[in-house]
């Protein structure tokens, strides 16, 4: 069985899959499912990509949590294909995913592409850094050029398993950067017409002002 699925996969809710009639098809996929905590080469140039991430946690009430960590590109960094980190930037200052990894180690996250419509799902244990002794030269590791965030600490996620979700259902979004990818060419063609518009306006008034001449 896949890692994943070892771990997501509970009495219960196998249970479920098969009162809906899932269970057989999740049986066939996990046969063919990541079975250890390994990133690949596909997952490690996925994560590279991504501009965004979701992160889950549970509270000591039980309740979960969930995150949203944005920042450029490569900022979820993947140190060994079984770790991640990640600066954690001072924000509002509510420190509720810090205080529930003093409770509960354990984290999802989703990796989303919205226009090809793909998700990475990741299962970690959390290592915060931020008073002891490796702190100070992760910090600075993660410290971006322009060094305009103020970077109260890193964290470190072991990842424990992970998986590639389906399509179905993910509305394809795009960033200012991913749309002026899509119509660069049609932003090149518009300047290349206007350039020989305008050429011809100028062919048609010199014509114009010979022929009264």
């Amino acid at each position: 069985m896949g890692r994943f699925q070892e771990l997501a996969f509970t009495p219960l809710v196998k249970q479920h899959q098969q009162e809906h009639g899932s269970r057989r098809q999740y049986e066939r996929m996990t046969e063919h499912s990541p079975s250890g905590n390994t990133l690949g080469r596909d997952e490690q140039a996925f994560i590279a990509l991504r501009d965004s991430f979701y992160m889950a946690s549970v509270s000591e009430t039980g309740w979960p949590y969930v995150q949203h960590r944005g920042g450029p590109k490569g900022f979820v960094r993947v140190i060994e294909p079984g770790l991640l980190g990640f600066a954690d930037l001072r924000g509002n200052k509510q420190y509720i995913s810090l205080g529930n990894f003093d409770h509960d180690a354990r984290v999802a996250l989703f990796f989303m592409d919205y226009p090809n419509q793909t998700r990475l799902k990741v299962l970690g244990r959390v290592e915060v850094h931020e008073h002891d002794s490796e702190a100070p030269a992760l910090i600075e590791s993660f410290r971006p050029a322009d060094r305009s965030s103020v970077i109260e600490r890193v964290i470190l996620v072991h990842v424990e398993a992970f998986d590639w979700n389906c399509p179905q259902h993910i509305t394809p979004r795009y960033t200012a950067e991913e749309i002026q990818q899509v119509i660069a060419p049609l932003s090149q063609r518009l300047a290349k017409l206007d350039a020989e518009n305008a050429k011809l306006r100028e062919e048609l008034h010199a014509r114009s002002k010979i022929e009264r001449t």
